[in-house]
């Protein structure tokens, strides 16, 4: 089937109490894993493309792989999504560029500000079948360009906020603050989600689909591989997968992870560098990476419950 938006996946996933996994793209192993763990657990997918892959592989390769993955899985229902666009114009380039879904990142900006720039976009976008993302609070952590704030218990959404900015600005779906961070090194002490807030939201904005970021779990096996072959990742910490799955079940329709895709696909390359090192042919060790990339995946799909939810979203 031919790209779609993530209404139907929105409203499906908050009917039944899942959500989506949402997945960051940089390169053909990380898609060609993501895909083949989606296609094996017939699960609906959005992949997302930040400021980082756009610069590392450029748009034209990206989009060009990812229409590859459409056109060779026609039964699962597939939406791509800017992440972290931070201009009116960046969104427009994507929804012009043939993007089903584009976030609007404004949340460093004033409340009001924020209502302005992502309404400009929603009345750019609809019209073109596009939905919105938008967001709104501090996540901590660091994702590229993003930069969160150190304390992310203290920055959680206000539900009063929230119900604002949906109705004025138009959004399509919203992420907000729940305790969650970027990054490999989430936090420094044992995380907390605000489930209390996303429950307070859903009373307030029901069937309103809320979106996760810095959801990635920062799994141990990666880590330990990692750190075993010679790297450094002392204190990396990420969200408990209990916690994804219960705020999957609350209205969090949308879950990024992009993070433990990093960590399977680096942990492998270390590995057989260590193992083997006269390896130079990168399809052994990219191969391995994808593997990883493809079993962590859908184990994921399971932890936020969209696994076997492809035929429902289409």
């Amino acid at each position: 089937m031919a790209l779609v938006n993530t209404k139907k996946m929105f409203e499906m996933a908050y009917k039944n109490g899942y959500a989506i996994g949402a997945f960051n793209v940089n390169n053909m192993e990380i898609t060609q894993g993501i895909i083949e763990a989606v296609a094996e657990e017939k699960a609906p997918l959005i992949l997302q493309v930040s400021k980082g892959g756009r610069e590392y592989a450029s748009l034209s390769y990206l989009r060009a792989i990812i229409d590859v993955v459409v056109e060779e899985n026609p039964d699962i229902p597939i939406a791509i999504n800017l992440d972290h666009g931070d201009t009116f114009e960046t969104c427009k380039q994507f929804v012009d560029a043939g993007f089903t879904s584009v976030m609007i990142d404004a949340s460093s900006k004033p409340f009001e500000e924020n209502i302005e720039i992502t309404k400009q976009v929603v009345e750019y976008a609809h019209p073109r079948d596009v939905v919105v993302e938008a967001e709104l609070g501090q996540l901590g952590g660091i994702e590229e360009e993003v930069v969160g704030v150190d304390d992310v218990d203290t920055h959680v959404a206000d539900p009063e906020q929230v119900q604002e900015f949906v109705e004025k600005s138009g959004c399509d779906s919203l992420a907000i603050a729940c305790g969650t961070s970027h990054g490999a090194y989430k936090f420094k002490t044992a995380p907390t989600l605000a489930f209390d807030v996303i429950e307070e939201i859903q009373k307030r904005l029901p069937g309103f689909p809320l979106v996760m970021h810095g959801s990635s779990s920062v799994l141990k096996e990666f880590v330990d591989l990692i750190n075993k072959y010679g790297g450094q990742m002392p204190n990396a910490m990420g969200v408990p997968e209990e916690m994804v799955s219960r705020a999957s079940k609350m209205g969090m329709c949308k879950v990024n992870i992009d993070t433990d895709l990093r960590l399977a696909l680096t942990s492998k390359i270390r590995q057989v560098f260590a193992e083997i090192p006269s390896e130079f042919d990168p399809r052994k060790y990219l191969g391995p990476g994808r593997e990883a990339i493809k079993e962590m995946v859908k184990h994921k799909l399971h932890v936020v419950g969209c696994a076997g939810k492809a035929a429902e979203c289409r």
